[in-house]
């Protein structure tokens, strides 16, 4: 029993330590993310001219996605992402890159 009690113990330690946004985290949101690595970067830092999400007022990303998927606002290939998006996911989305720490 006391050979357990270490581990057990470093477990509970290392759970305790974890940020609140990653136990509170729907791993759907993850799932979703993944399609816009391809364009938008890895955990949403843009590499290059595409604007990162990352850091971005979830209420922003969740706005910007109802304008693409609305056609309020145009895109090449937004447009067609965002109408896949239920509005359940656009808001995991926004929450996911929103509250992500790095740059604007």
């Amino acid at each position: 029993m006391p050979a357990l009690l270490i581990p057990i113990l470093s477990l509970v330690v290392l759970w305790l330590c974890l940020p609140l946004e990653v136990l509170a985290a729907d791993p759907r949101a993850a799932l979703l993310a993944n399609s816009c690595a391809a364009c938008h970067g890895t955990d949403g830092q843009s590499p290059g001219a595409i604007p990162p999400l990352q850091g971005r007022a979830p209420d922003f990303i969740a706005q910007r996605l109802q304008e693409f998927k609305t056609d309020q606002r145009s895109s090449t290939v937004m447009n067609r992402l965002a109408k896949g998006y239920s509005d359940a996911e656009i808001a995991l989305l926004a929450t996911h890159f929103g509250t992500k720490r790095g740059r604007k």
